[in-house]
């Protein structure tokens, strides 16, 4: 990645921390523990600022191109309300079928029309490496939103920051994924990011839906502890942190393939009761039966306040990538 070089002057005293002011955030691979804690301390700071006065000017005069192929609710809405709460505006294309994508425009020639009139861009696309693609023709920085089977940085970030608050640390747990291995961009970001820790990593799947050989192997040269079942009772028991993964019908050629591993696993308070009183259970959303709503109620269900957390890194990541934090 380079730097870029944005023209502005920069109120006195103010100061930006090169590993992050016009970067891209492409891939959790770019992070060192550093980073994250850097990350984490702006994300708390954003949590309180937020507490105590709602919003604030720090991006004051800075717009945000959200550029969403797929759709999404939460992902888009938190980039839009972490902008709006630092004071910026945003620029939302949400469907890209009625835009001059469906003229048959290039993501490229997209990506370089919108950094005409913002600062950043957040870039959701369906195949694998389009963030990349869209960074290489951009000269503002990309916010890599989910592309594909790829990768999901931001979630990812926001699920180690919701261990660290939940948990109040990461090194030493125990983190059972489930479901959707295979297809699943966020459990792929977080395994990655997980490797700057010390955990061990429990990966519940069907035999089809399981982690990437690749990405295994990729964890295992860090030296982090895996294993691998299809029986989550193999593992609840030891489990601090149950994250837990829709089976995703979109990902499927082949429907009966999917109807065949749809209801594998459902979360209810039954299940509950073989976990531990500490265990936090979450969700990147939305889900679709794999967590009965019934276990919302639960102290243990952290989906929701995951939600929340989402938002505060994501105000910290804008807030460092455009130079204000």
């Amino acid at each position: 990645m380079t730097t870029r070089r944005l023209t502005e002057h920069l109120p006195f005293g103010e100061k930006r921390d090169p590993r992050f002011f016009g970067q891209d955030i492409l891939s959790v691979s770019q992070f060192d523990r550093e980073d994250l804690e850097t990350i984490f301390e702006v994300a708390h700071e954003m949590y309180g600022m937020v507490e105590r006065i709602g919003t604030f000017d720090l991006l004051k005069g800075k717009v945000l191109t959200n550029l969403f192929y797929e759709p999404s609710t939460r992902t888009s809405s938190s980039f839009v309300a972490a902008i709006e709460r630092l004071g910026g505006s945003v620029v939302q294309i949400n469907n890209v079928t009625y835009s001059s994508v469906s003229k048959g425009e290039t993501l490229q020639d997209t990506v370089k029309t919108m950094e005409s009139y913002t600062d950043a861009i957040v870039l959701r696309h369906p195949e694998k490496g389009s963030a990349a693609l869209a960074a290489a023709a951009a000269s503002k920085p990309v916010i890599n939103a989910g592309d594909g089977p790829g990768e999901h940085p931001t979630q990812a970030l926001l699920d180690a920051y919701t261990i660290r608050e939940e948990m109040g640390a990461i090194d030493g747990l125990t983190i059972t994924m489930l479901g959707d291995l295979k297809y699943g961009r966020t459990v792929h970001s977080l395994a990655k990011l997980l490797t700057l820790y010390d955990v061990k990593i429990n990966y519940v799947s069907p035999d089809i839906l399981q982690m990437p050989e690749l990405l295994v192997k990729e964890v295992d040269a860090a030296g982090i502890d895996q294993y691998e079942t299809t029986d989550l009772d193999d593992v609840l028991a030891d489990t601090d942190v149950l994250y837990v993964t829709r089976i995703q019908k979109e990902r499927f050629e082949n429907p009966n393939e999917y109807d065949m591993v749809k209801d594998s696993y459902v979360i209810t308070p039954e299940t509950l009761t073989m976990a531990k009183e500490s265990m936090i259970v979450m969700h990147p959303l939305p889900r679709v039966g794999e967590i009965a709503t019934e276990v919302d109620n639960d102290p243990r269900a952290a989906y929701f306040r995951q939600m929340e957390y989402g938002m505060y890194v994501r105000m910290a990541l804008l807030a460092l990538v455009l130079g204000r934090a």
